[in-house]
């Protein structure tokens, strides 16, 4: 009888380290070290100590286009730590702020903590943040130097001063003459 006692009140510690962009997992049923994706550049991973606020076994995102997330544990507002189906970006930045593990991973931690409840930390710098921080604006390219592309129109439509152009359709159908009446 002590012995399920003190198993329910054991709580799963979760420990989310943003600059390795790995979960470290400790419980009554082992140890696990899983690799995540926390925010990508332009988001933020809430940082600090956190209790789950909430658990769903399957949830649709209404902001991010009813994207699955598959055993969410809800902590801090909106954010949780849920499965993905993106595992191929496990380990390193990608979401919009939440924790994401591989689908198994995440129903292994839903059912732990379930069963045993759970504290969740967030530590460290996020890669994503350090990298857009000090990302020099330019990029060396076969020997040559290239700036991003700033923001220009990439098409042109007739001005003002070319009212007799009536479409581009006409235009195209005698592009050797000359749409702007001269």
């Amino acid at each position: 009888m002590f012995a399920s006692i003190g198993a329910a009140q054991a709580t799963v510690q979760i420990h989310i380290d943003l600059s390795t962009q790995r979960m470290q997992v400790e419980s009554s049923k082992g140890s696990y070290s899983w690799p995540v994706s926390t925010a990508r550049a332009g988001y933020v991973t809430p940082r600090g100590t956190y209790a789950p606020t909430g658990l769903q076994k399957m949830h649709y995102s209404r902001k991010y286009h009813m994207s699955p997330m598959p055993h969410s544990i809800f902590f801090s507002g909106g954010y949780a730590i849920h499965g993905t189906y993106a595992t191929g970006a496990l380990g390193r930045p990608a979401s919009h702020g939440c924790v994401r593990v591989s689908p198994a991973n995440a129903a292994t931690l839903y059912k732990l903590v379930q069963e045993e409840g759970a504290q969740i930390s967030i530590t460290g710098s996020s890669p994503a943040t350090r990298y857009a921080a000090h990302k020099p604006h330019r990029t060396q390219v076969a020997g040559l130097h290239h700036r991003p592309h700033r923001s220009h129109a990439l098409a042109y439509g007739p001005g003002q001063r070319y009212r007799s152009v009536t479409s581009v359709k006409s235009w195209q159908s005698a592009p050797m003459t000359s749409p702007f009446g001269n």
